[in-house]
């Protein structure tokens, strides 16, 4: 069982600029690539702001939430309810798995050791990283199932996303938009407006298991933060869905991916910190 600790860094008491900037960039980058730039924000929570482990996964989580919140209505111009409406079997399907994997996950998260989650966290990164790789430069084509498979593969990779999600405090999109496509056969923009529909059910379900613990208190404790945070992380977004496509994917991508691998690394040398 995790223990709550105060971050001791003095910048979380003195630098709501640097909170708001940090948060902007981190939503610009994922904004860039479609999505929230929660799996990028993680290791600034650790790295920058000295949250230990499990803090720093009830704050992602908090400022994941009100990310996605922010970009419901704006998916929906983009991708109108009338086109979602004969998909939701496959919300359903997914959230089966999802919000079962995100009580588990957090369960999970709040009584593993911090060294282990530390750990936990930092292979998750590289798993990030390698969906996101996957996805943006593989081949994301329908795989040939059964019905009856199709419904059991969804519960199951459900399941997985929402322990992931749970456990780094992301809302799951790099995850839940291959997979939708992979199962499902639905198109990659309306697979992305569907991933929010599973994200906001599983994000919740997590977010109430996490509320049982004392760690939770870190919201209310640092709440001036985080509400800066929050308003630094939905300006990035938005300016990152402008700028989406300025860049291009192929210089993009690795760059983000190979930011993610550093992360990686980072958060797992918390683990060997005394």
């Amino acid at each position: 069982m995790q223990t709550s600790q105060v971050p001791g860094r003095s910048v979380i008491a003195g630098s709501l600029s640097l909170a708001f900037v940090a948060s902007a960039a981190v939503g610009v980058l994922g904004g860039m690539i479609g999505l929230g730039g929660a799996e990028f924000r993680l290791p600034l929570l650790i790295a920058l702001f000295g949250f230990a482990a499990l803090q720093a996964v009830i704050v992602n989580k908090a400022l994941s939430l009100v990310v996605v919140l922010a970009a419901l209505p704006v998916r929906l111009v983009a991708v109108p309810f009338s086109a979602l409406a004969p998909h939701w079997p496959v919300v359903l399907n997914l959230l089966a798995g999802s919000l079962l994997g995100a009580w588990a996950g957090a369960s999970w998260a709040t009584r593993m050791r911090s060294a282990t989650l530390y750990r936990v966290l930092a292979v998750l990164l590289v798993v990030i990283a390698v969906a996101l790789i996957g996805t943006h430069f593989g081949t994301v084509t329908q795989v040939s199932m059964l019905p009856a498979a199709v419904v059991v593969a969804g519960v199951v990779a459900g399941f997985f996303i929402g322990v992931v999600a749970a456990i780094m405090g992301v809302a799951g999109g790099e995850l839940l938009i291959p997979t939708i496509v992979l199962l499902y056969g639905v198109d990659i923009k309306t697979a992305g407006s569907l991933s929010l529909a599973v994200s906001l059910p599983t994000m919740i379900v997590a977010f109430a298991r996490y509320s049982r613990d004392g760690s939770f208190g870190v919201l209310r404790r640092h709440g001036r933060l985080v509400a800066v945070m929050a308003a630094g992380s939905v300006a990035g977004t938005v300016l990152g869905g402008l700028l989406l496509g300025v860049v291009p994917d192929a210089v993009l991508v690795p760059f983000l991916a190979g930011l993610l691998l550093l992360s990686s690394i980072k958060v797992w040398r918390h683990s060997t910190t005394p």
